[in-house]
């Protein structure tokens, strides 16, 4: 049997618990999940590829290990759907806070199926609880000195403290 594998991209700029809310469900659907870090280099992200990566992996790894899902973090700079097919994805992971998501991935969604019609977009409802999260507004919170731990793990949050006190 094919194993199922899904491509869940995104800045993860930082990693926010909408984020791990999308991620978990993903994992009770498919044997591999596979993150991709968009890395533009136009745009100066608040954490490096790198520490995007240790994040994701620290976070998101408990919860694949507890489903059972193979994770893997990768980067990607060009289109998303060359990424999932780099990682022979068959499933495109999108959450969705609203209605106004729902719009704009509608229009990605259907760009990627005439680009690639074998890997098919998933879309995943965030809870109700973490709805309202959008990692840049976390940004702009915890830059203008504001509590972010309602909207990040506790990991995360420690790693937005110090890069901000240095």
């Amino acid at each position: 049997m094919k194993q199922k594998i899904a491509l869940y991209p995104g800045s993860f700029d930082p990693i926010t618990l909408g984020h791990l809310d999308i991620a978990r469900r993903a994992c009770h659907v498919v044997d591999k999940l596979v993150l991709a870090v968009g890395v533009h280099h136009g745009k100066k992200p608040f954490f490096s590829a790198e520490e995007r990566f240790d994040l994701i992996k620290e976070v998101i790894g408990p919860i694949a290990k507890e489903t059972g899902t193979e994770l893997d973090v990768i980067s990607f700079d060009g289109l998303v759907i060359d990424a999932a097919k780099q990682v022979d994805a068959g499933l495109m992971i999108r959450g969705l806070r609203d209605g106004t998501d729902l719009d704009y991935e509608m229009q990605l969604a259907g760009m990627n199926e005439a680009m690639a019609p074998d890997i098919h977009t998933l879309y995943l409802p965030s809870s109700g609880s973490v709805r309202h999260i959008a990692a840049s507004l976390v940004r702009q919170v915890a830059k203008m000195g504001g509590d972010i731990t309602h909207f990040v793990p506790p990991a995360v949050h420690a790693a937005v403290v110090t890069k901000l006190s240095n």
